[in-house]
């Protein structure tokens, strides 16, 4: 991509950096319990910020809310789905993860960084903090609005730019696609280390289990009680081995989730933030498409109408630059 003068568009930071500008914790409280209902909360803590802040998930939507209200531009992050019924500890681990994940990527995201609504977030520790959050952006407008450049922004769009735009979001498609099996083979492999840790666990229990056996040896055995004796401690001894294999195999699946899966989520939920902003301009593009189509067509109603009183009409110029400045 180049500048309007022709010059190349430098990045202003390095991965490095992103990462950086925060590291936010998510932590599951535990439920509480009312008269009808229980809830989930967590604790959210900023290293950048130095506080911790308790959160519910209606919370999170409320902040995903006001970040694409004021920055409908962006590669908003998405969140992960309301609470099923009857929902497990599973799904509750699972989202828990991808709130962590969500609340990362806006801390690092480098407008977002800087903007009074993540501030807000991670450090106001009243009560009614939706409500909070929708005044901030009350009124405000959105970042487009805003920004001293708007009114420049067709300098820096290619004369391609729905071309280009398909061909990006096709290639975004593909990535994301080969990445979701890529994510869900390393989930199989983390997976089968917690299983094979359960089965060398059952295996060094069983060798205890024979390694302790207090049936008298009979008579007729070709082993004396000695012999038999050496022979279980040496049992027992394997059975030590196994459960350190299986402690082994455990962190190596836990190392593999928290590592390898959790860091192809973090890119998944970027592309699918990429494909979010792609469907978000096209539904925009097209309601605004079909908003200018109906103008046109009242306009030339008015034209024709115009036309049969005998009044002078309006040319098609005129008539598009009243559709634009609508």
């Amino acid at each position: 991509m180049q500048t309007p003068q022709g010059s190349p568009l430098v990045l202003p930071h390095t991965l490095q950096e992103l990462l950086s500008k925060d590291t936010i914790q998510v932590q599951l409280i535990p439920e509480k319990k009312g008269l009808f209902l229980k809830h989930v909360e967590y604790e959210v803590s900023s290293k950048r910020f130095r506080c911790s802040v308790y959160r519910r998930y209606n919370d999170f939507v409320v902040f995903h809310e006001t970040l694409l209200q004021k920055f409908p531009y962006r590669m908003v992050p998405a969140l992960p789905p309301k609470r099923m019924l009857g929902a497990d500890r599973e799904f509750i681990e699972t989202r828990r993860r991808a709130l962590k994940r969500f609340v990362n990527l806006v801390a690092r995201h480098p407008p977002f960084s800087e903007d009074v609504l993540l501030k807000f977030f991670l450090s106001f520790s009243g009560s009614d903090v939706q409500n909070k959050l929708r005044e901030l952006v009350q009124g405000v407008g959105d970042e487009f609005m805003t920004c001293k450049l708007a009114t420049q922004a067709k300098e820096y769009l290619p004369a391609d730019i729905q071309m280009q735009f398909a061909a990006s979001r096709e290639l975004i498609r593909n990535i994301y696609n080969s990445f979701y099996k890529l994510r869900d083979r390393t989930e199989r492999i983390a997976s089968r280390a917690v299983d094979n840790a359960s089965d060398l666990l059952l295996f060094g229990k069983e060798l205890s289990a024979l390694g302790s056996d207090t049936t008298p040896l009979p008579s007729w055995a070709g082993l004396n009680s000695s012999a038999w004796g050496n022979l279980k401690q040496a049992l027992k001894g394997l059975s030590v081995e196994f459960a350190m294999l299986a402690d082994k195999a455990v962190q190596q699946g836990k190392q593999e989730e928290n590592d390898v899966v959790e860091k192809l989520n973090l890119f998944l939920d970027l592309l699918q933030s990429y494909k979010d902003l792609c469907e978000r301009h096209e539904k925009g593009v097209l309601h605004k498409h079909q908003r200018a189509l109906h103008k046109y067509s009242m306009m030339k109603k008015q034209m024709m109408s115009a036309t049969v009183q005998n009044k002078e009409p309006e040319s098609v110029e005129q008539l598009e630059s009243r559709i634009v400045e609508v």
